[in-house]
């Protein structure tokens, strides 16, 4: 049987609840609400660390941050792992690519083809003049957010080029037997934020719907959330204002994308090529999109940085119009993907296998109906007190600052979903209770209502047992000991 082709589809920073099926008023991603439509889409879908870096390793190997020991952006030489996609794909016969942004443990050397992008463009000499003018005004927006439209057209913006990488690739490997895996990783809408006409211009600031939240929450979401806002006033005095088209600008950074996703698509049609290719779509975290006051990430792990649009689509999968009810997390894509092209999952991988969800399959569905979300690189929380400069830790007046800091990212977090309800608890035994049904952006904390004392208790227990699952299992017993696992990695029997 000839195995599938696969690609995967990320984008950087995307809030999943910002597209038409998910009930948002703007039209930001009419092709890929389609798409999701023809495929399986889950709403309950998380990254398993709202970090870009943290999230990719976790994707790749199919293990928590916790057990990758990358819990940085600034941990890929530290990952630890078995086995990542790109071994598994090629011992398997795959021809292997990256178009786009890596920011994760793999190196170039790693794959057949690497056309790699980052936040200020592309790299290498074979850029074209226009390309390189584009890069340049990139680099010169310091992340931060453009006031105007950008003065070139789409064909130089990232998703266009990586696209095109994309298509040239497939071009040359598509005629030969082996099947190919390909990672289409849009550096987009991550910051800086700007796009050029006639996307500009499609969502304008005084179209906008109001955001479920604004400055006044961070009173209730406390420290690391008003550190957020006081680097990025310190930063860029205009901070306030900036909000505003940083929302126009995101939305239509969405819709540039969900074009050349459609350029890709009509590719692979031409071609013939969809009726055997496995697509899955995610984002490596979200972005506050103004809640809170707030753009970018880095503080905790409200909904708007954690949940993720993620859908599958291809050869076996049964379409649904509606959601999936499942809970899942980036971490399923690796042993997933193995289940589909029929090899075995490597050891030390924590996610599951969503092959039974996906093909319409029996499954046991109390294994999803919760996810797992972590938080930190460890030690103790910094607070307003603590001697620590800023402008040692990326703050630059005038020029930028890095969200992800001593600040936002200390201490460690771990929280829970579960269908309506939300647990977040630290190393301090600090715990957040939030019903998301009456509270999507987590602003009433019932932890300490005892009312809630029953669910208060039902998750913890939940937590635990998610706590305990993500220990690593590396290295298994080296001796007498045989290592019992499921072969989908499920903890829950069949019932």
């Amino acid at each position: 049987m000839t195995k599938p082709n696969i690609v995967i589809i990320m984008t950087d920073q995307q809030r999943a609840d910002v597209s038409v099926r998910e009930g948002f008023p703007l039209d930001t991603t009419p092709f890929l609400d389609s798409l999701a439509a023809e495929g399986i889409w889950f709403n309950r879908a998380y990254t398993t660390m709202p970090a870009c870096l943290p999230a990719r390793v976790s994707m790749l190997t199919g293990r928590y941050p916790s057990a990758t020991r990358a819990r940085t952006n600034h941990n890929k030489d530290d990952a630890f792992f078995e086995a990542d996609l790109y071994e598994v794909m090629r011992k398997q016969g795959y021809r292997t690519a990256l178009c786009g942004k890596n920011h994760s443990h793999v190196e170039a050397e790693q794959m057949d083809y690497c056309f790699s992008m980052a936040h200020h463009g592309g790299f290498g000499d074979d850029r074209t003049k226009d390309e390189l003018a584009f890069d340049e005004y990139l680099a010169g927006l310091r992340m931060r957010v453009a006031e105007e439209a950008a003065p070139f057209g789409p064909e130089v913006q990232c998703p266009f080029r990586a696209v095109s990488a994309a298509t040239n690739w497939i071009d040359e490997v598509r005629v030969e037997p082996d099947p190919f895996f390909l990672w289409l990783s849009f550096p987009e809408p991550h910051n800086p934020y700007q796009v050029p006409e006639p996307y500009f211009s499609m969502f304008p600031p005084e179209s906008l719907p109001p955001t479920l939240s604004d400055a006044s929450a961070l009173d209730v979401k406390g420290f690391k959330y008003q550190w957020l806002r006081n680097i990025g006033e310190t930063a860029f005095p205009d901070y306030a204002e900036q909000l505003i088209q940083a929302r126009s600008n995101y939305f239509g950074m969405l819709r540039l994308i969900d074009d050349q996703i459609k350029r890709l698509f009509d590719y692979l049609d031409n071609y013939g090529l969809r009726e055997n290719t496995i697509v899955i779509f995610l984002s490596d975290h979200g972005d506050y999109a103004g809640e809170y006051g707030l753009m970018r990430k880095g503080a905790e792990l409200p909904e708007v940085l954690v949940r993720i649009p993620f859908f599958v689509l291809g050869p076996q999968i049964v379409g649904s119009e509606i959601p999936h009810s499942a809970h899942i997390t980036t971490a399923d894509v690796m042993p997933t993907l193995c289940e589909a092209i029929g090899t075995d999952i490597p050891r030390g991988v924590q996610g599951r296998s969503l092959w039974p969800l996906l093909t319409g399959k029996k499954y046991p569905e109390f294994e999803f109906d919760s996810a797992y979300i972590e938080h930190g690189f460890g030690g103790l929380h910094y607070d307003a007190d603590d001697d620590f400069d800023p402008y040692e830790d990326g703050l630059s007046d005038g020029i930028g600052f890095d969200e992800l800091n001593g600040w936002s990212q200390s201490g460690t977090m771990r929280a829970i979903r579960r269908g309506d309800w939300k647990l977040i608890f630290d190393m301090q035994e600090r715990g957040q209770l939030y019903n998301l049904a009456d509270d999507p952006v987590e602003l009433v904390n019932l932890f300490d209502n005892p009312d809630y004392s029953d669910i208060r208790s039902d998750m913890l227990a939940a937590l635990l047992g998610w706590t305990l699952r993500a220990q690593d299992p590396l290295p298994h017993p080296r001796r007498r000991y045989k290592f019992k696992s499921d072969k989908q990695n499920y903890w829950t029997p069949y019932r």
